[in-house]
């Protein structure tokens, strides 16, 4: 995993390049200066791969002393106490975490400047929520997957060859993802981490639940003490650090809204002045009118970024205060912060044109039609009781990360048509 000074200084030279040309460009890329862009940023993609195949190698190296130490003299089970899957769980996430930092430091923070401009206690915060992310889901992965094969393989154990064998593979794996979504990090990757850490996280508090019937009553008995201890951390921390990475997933979707508002707004405020230079007295000025006109023109048709930033954040700290205030510790504060973040997905549903104007009309509707399905299982479990509580959670969160997904690949077409074609 060690790389020579000039391999190290390579990355820094191209990544800085093509940030440089990234500012220079931010929407409009002019021939010469696109195709110089998109050589700088080929460049850094063979070398991100090209450092993530040695994260590989070094993981799986981790992995293969891990199991030669461990396992010497004993013949392992793919699953239980002292078996493959508890140490490739460690492995997995030591060597996730590491690969993550690397990446994210390595790369990602020189590609993109602006993550660096942040208070530091930001930059912090995101790294640490990040980390936590890729080390638990290669950790619950690893968990999962052993299991899995020991139920279909019940009694086999293995020498300590194939399984320190198996534990280079985990490493490996874990490795080199884990360099790869750090160096390559973005708003549409971003969503996917959190869905994909929501869902492991809670799907492991369900199992680990002392209390069987926990979805009798709503997925936040999972964070109280009746559903035992395992439960109760994985759960919590799940809600906290999935909280922290809602307001990190909010600054790429801002940053990007805003390279789109810039140029939307000042392709209107141009067509704006072209309409008005016919409307002009005599004097030069405009009538009153058509003054107010104009006024009203640029109030309906600005994007309202930072109201959008400010719903989102809200969100993030709502269900962090969800997770750090379980309900057997104060009933009613947990309650709040469960409310202000589904009435804040709401307002953003609803608000969408108004804090959006000038996006496809198609994600106006379908803003919509979440909004409407939203209220229509609200009202099936309350007052209608068609189902409990947590069916009603199960539901929302569908929404919510399906409305999330299309929200950002509808960004990231608007962004991508701005800047237009790149080699």
């Amino acid at each position: 995993m060690i790389k020579s000074p000039s391999s190290h200084g390579m990355a820094r030279r191209l990544a800085a390049q093509a940030a440089v040309e990234e500012a220079a460009h931010p929407v409009a890329t002019p021939a010469a200066g696109g195709a110089a862009q998109g050589q700088s940023q080929a460049s850094l993609q063979v070398l991100i791969e090209s450092r993530a195949i040695w994260c590989a190698i070094g993981g799986a190296v981790i992995g293969l002393g891990v199991g030669f130490f461990a396992f010497t003299g004993s013949r392992p089970p793919l699953a239980g106490e002292d078996s493959i899957q508890v140490f490739g769980s460690i492995v997995g996430g030591v060597t996730a975490a590491l690969a993550f930092l690397l990446g994210f430091s390595l790369n990602t923070r020189l590609a993109n400047i602006w993550l660096g401009e942040r208070p530091r206690i930001r930059q912090v915060m995101d790294t640490v929520a990040l980390l936590v992310v890729h080390a638990s889901i290669a950790v619950m992965v690893s968990l999962g997957l052993f299991r899995v094969f020991q139920q279909a393989f019940i009694g086999l154990t293995v020498d300590h060859i194939a399984g320190s064998v198996l534990l280079a593979i985990v490493g490996g794996i874990s490795g080199y993802f884990s360099f790869n979504s750090g160096a390559r990090i973005n708003a549409f990757t971003l969503s996917t981490l959190l869905a994909m850490f929501m869902v492991s996280g809670v799907l492991v508090s369900m199992i680990f639940a002392e209390n069987p019937f926990w979805w009798h009553v709503m997925f936040s008995e999972l964070g109280t003490g009746a559903a035992g201890l395992t439960s109760f951390w994985t759960f919590n921390t799940t809600l906290v650090v999935s909280g922290t990475i809602i307001t990190t997933l909010t600054a790429f979707i801002t940053r990007d809204l805003e390279v789109w508002s810039e140029y939307i707004t000042t392709t209107r405020a141009a067509k704006l002045e072209q309409r008005q230079s016919g409307q002009r007295r005599s004097d030069g000025h405009l009538p009153w009118w058509a003054r107010l006109r104009a006024a009203w023109s640029r109030h309906v048709s600005r994007p309202r970024i930072g109201m959008i930033r400010a719903v989102m954040i809200g969100m993030g700290i709502s269900l962090a205060g969800v997770g750090l205030v379980p309900i057997s510790l104060q009933h009613d504060v947990h309650v709040l912060f469960t409310a202000a973040f589904g009435l804040s997905f709401l307002v953003l549903l609803a608000g969408i044109p108004y804090l959006l104007p000038g996006f496809p009309r198609t994600f106006y509707l379908i803003s919509y039609i979440s909004a409407a399905a939203v209220i229509f299982a609200v009202a099936l479990w309350e007052p209608i009781g068609y189902y409990n509580l947590t069916s009603l959670e199960l539901i929302g969160a569908a929404v919510l990360f399906s409305w999330m997904v299309v929200f950002i690949r509808n960004i990231a077409a608007l962004v991508a048509q701005l800047r237009g074609p790149q080699l």
